[in-house]
């Protein structure tokens, strides 16, 4: 699964810090586009899965306040850093050379977070109302509830391609079309370089 997680996210361009920081300055939404389907597909295959019993859930707590502060964490870092903890690898393989510092610094974050967790859940940040699904909340079965929701996500990027197509975010150079060949290139001065 992490293989074929990258080779979407290489060919996607997710990985790429431009996509990345675009989508957080709301420019480009292939990002966002690529990771809601993520969890459409998610959720049906889960409900596939609960629904056949081959699966159990192990909802973890809601802890809202924790969620909100670690999400403008992550977030900023991502920002700031043009790669979140998936695409960090896949910067990595496709040679981008300042992803590394930003594998380090993960990994001493997740060191530092670990630290801190037993203190952390002293404080406001590890109060929650325990383990719940949106399931318990509306009362229906899990599989209704994550089809449901696949559905709303499928009508969401449906809208989101209708006013953003991924082909004009990308740019003409998606997928090797560097435009037309030469022979149908407007003629013009021919700029040799110096030596």
């Amino acid at each position: 699964m992490g293989i074929v997680f990258g080779f979407l996210l290489e060919k996607g361009r997710v990985f790429e810090p431009g996509i990345i920081v675009g989508q957080m300055q709301m420019r480009t939404f292939i990002m966002l586009k690529m990771f809601l389907a993520a969890v459409a597909s998610g959720a049906v295959v889960l409900a596939v899965i609960n629904g056949l019993g081959i699966v159990k859930l192990q909802p973890k707590a809601a802890l809202y306040a924790a969620d909100v502060v670690g999400g403008l964490i992550l977030g900023t870092g991502i920002a700031l850093a043009g790669a979140c903890p998936g695409t960090t690898l896949a910067q990595i393989g496709a040679g981008y050379r300042d992803a590394i510092f930003t594998l380090i610094g993960g990994l001493a974050g997740a060191v530092a977070f670990s630290c801190a967790e037993p203190w952390l859940k002293t404080t406001f940040l590890g109060q929650g109302q325990g383990k719940i699904t949106f399931a318990d909340l509306l009362g229906v079965p899990y599989w209704t509830g994550a089809l449901a929701l696949a559905t709303v996500l499928v009508a969401v990027l449906v809208g989101l391609e209708w006013w953003r197509p991924w082909r004009s975010e990308i740019g003409r150079d998606a997928d090797g079309d560097l435009g037309a060949p030469p022979s149908e290139r407007p003629a013009g001065p021919r700029i040799v370089p110096a030596e």
